[in-house]
């Protein structure tokens, strides 16, 4: 069977219904295509995995109907403190200090847990006209023609439509299949993900701790809990993720310290191997990517869903212009101006994630003390310290209509 749809979206995740939504809700007929089961989706069981939200994401959010959902869901991150030290040793006398003071538009952004952003936009998505979600469907085959691209599903369905996107990971079908390839390299570190809760307040805290194996992000969550995304060497990551709890939060314990008091699991544990993985194309014959499959950068800013996200607002701004203008969306002239306008941001954002993480991640002394200067210079310059906190709230650059709170 045949169905005719103007934007197929292959990816269920987070970037995939956002798109879907900004679309649909911009007069375009789209169909989403998730593997996995809509109860999946929806399970409300806490498993630890949180997003730290930029400002800018969160526009979007309200802009397409969601954060509406999350209403005492979220966290406001109201300081950012990075600092350099070692485990067990404490942080140097050099720190960065944001405070919500240094931006005008309010907090620089707030933290998400995943359970609770994924049934917000499911309930948006039921909501919307002209968006098709196809559930535990995947998809095994796709091809192109002058005029539209079609897609088979494993149940031998095959839909039709005059786009396609990949919103389906780092591991892409939908680009693989496209014959789009991919440039990166291995950090030799793995991320171990988790959620804690403590036994004192955050007070809407962020922290950034750079070690010599990696850096050590503790992220304010409701209550007294914080997420935690912790790299190691990948030997000492597998050695740490196969202890018990109890032995996991001892090899914690040092190099998160005692600031927060008793620390205890709350959630699931996870490790994930750190690659810097880039499509050497955003797009291909009526065919784009977005998120994970554009782009996987390391964890160090907490950037990569806010990366997704400016993708989408990209993308759904390029697209909304293009059909406005009578232009076919899927074009190679209209698809280019979308790659235009975020390759070089993402590639800027990748090899600024890279550089800090190779300056930050060693213990040589001359690197360390250069560091803690530039950290230490940085926070006495407030022109500077807003600059990056700007940064941080995703307010630089060219940002597309979603991003400043605007409609398409």
């Amino acid at each position: 069977m045949t169905d005719l749809r103007d934007i197929l979206i292959v990816g269920g995740g987070l970037n995939g219904p956002a798109l879907a939504l900004a679309l649909a809700q911009a007069g375009h007929g789209v169909t989403l295509i998730d593997a996995l089961p809509a109860s999946t989706r929806q399970d409300d069981a806490f498993d630890g995995r949180s997003y730290a939200l930029a400002l800018a994401s969160t526009r979007l959010l309200q802009q397409i109907g969601v954060w509406s959902h999350l209403d005492g869901h979220t966290q406001p991150m109201t300081e950012i403190k990075v600092s350099d030290g070692s485990a067990g040793q404490g942080a140097a006398p050099f720190f960065l200090h944001f405070e919500e003071s240094d931006l005008d538009d309010g907090p620089m952004g707030y933290m998400v847990e995943d359970r609770f952003l994924r049934r917000a936009l499911m309930k948006a998505m039921a909501d919307t006209p002209g968006l098709t979600q196809l559930s535990g469907r995947r998809v095994v085959s796709q091809s192109v023609s002058a005029n539209a691209v079609t897609v088979t599903l494993d149940d031998d369905t095959q839909i039709t439509g005059a786009l396609l996107v990949g919103a389906d990971g780092r591991q892409s079908g939908t680009a693989a299949r496209a014959g789009i390839r991919r440039t990166g390299w291995d950090y030799g570190q793995t991320a171990l993900v988790c959620a804690i809760a403590h036994e004192l307040p955050h007070h809407g805290i962020a922290h950034q701790f750079f070690m010599p194996p990696g850096p050590l992000a503790i992220l304010p969550l409701p209550g007294n809990r914080s997420s935690i995304v912790w790299s190691e060497s990948h030997a000492e990551a597998a050695r740490i993720h196969a202890m018990d709890d109890a032995g996991y939060l001892a090899a914690l314990q040092p190099r998160f310290g005692s600031f927060l008091g008793e620390i205890s699991l709350a959630g699931k544990r996870y490790s994930y191997p750190l690659k810097l993985s880039l499509a050497n194309s955003f797009f291909s014959q009526r065919l784009a990517l977005v998120g994970d499959a554009a782009h996987g950068l390391h964890p160090i800013a907490g950037q990569g869903l806010n990366a997704g996200l400016r993708d989408i607002a990209s993308l759904a701004e390029v697209l909304t212009d293009a059909r406005r203008r009578g232009e076919d969306p899927a074009s190679p002239l209209v698809l280019a101006r979308y790659q235009q306008w975020r390759r070089f941001d993402t590639t800027s954002l990748a090899l600024a994630t890279d550089t800090f993480n190779r300056l930050f991640s060693n213990d040589n002394p001359i690197l360390r003390a250069a560091r803690d200067l530039g950290l230490g210079l940085t926070n006495a310059v407030p022109s500077l310290r807003r600059g990056f906190v700007r940064e941080a709230a995703g307010l630089s650059g060219d940002l597309p209509r979603l991003l400043q709170g605007r409609p398409l």
